[in-house]
């Protein structure tokens, strides 16, 4: 079993563990996360959301970022300058649409995340790119959602 340094296991989730998490998504998030959509600028629930807290895979609750390095790009997506840590998030590259880019995966259950830039404010200069349906969002101060069973720890 692959587990970070945070103590989450990495394992990836069975193909039956997917199709079950998969089912509680509506279209669009199922879309985006499972076929590598995009979802259109400025309408995302998490763009300009301003609470304290953890945002988690929208398709199997694996922690991504935490509200602390969230900052406005005004790109219309909502924007972090780091992830949670080594682990949490794959990145790829990709050549689609006639650019070359980094995309991002969960580093469990490879849905899509979005992309990541080298424009973003210090201290990293990096730009992760989201998609809001591709996260939930854990408020500071409630426990962590463990969707798989795994026993992962409650808090960050």
């Amino acid at each position: 079993m692959a587990k970070s340094a945070l103590g989450f296991d990495l394992t990836p989730p069975t193909p039956e563990q997917i199709q079950t998490l998969a089912a509680r998504l509506d279209p669009e998030a199922r879309r985006i996360l499972l076929d590598h959509g995009t979802e259109p600028p400025f309408c995302g629930a998490f763009d300009e959301y301003e609470e304290e807290g953890t945002y988690i895979c929208n398709l199997c609750a694996l922690p991504l970022f935490s509200s602390r390095a969230k900052f406005h790009s005004g790109s219309g997506w909502p924007s972090f300058y780091e992830d949670l840590g080594e682990g949490h998030v794959r990145r790829l590259r990709d050549v689609s649409h006639g650019m070359v880019r980094t995309e991002i995966r969960c580093g469990r259950c490879d849905s899509h995340l979005g992309h990541v830039f080298e424009d973003g404010p210090r201290p990293t200069g990096l730009r992760y790119c989201m998609n809001s349906v591709a996260m939930d969002f854990v408020p500071e101060g409630e426990a962590l959602l463990d969707r798989l069973g795994r026993g992962d720890p409650t808090s960050i």
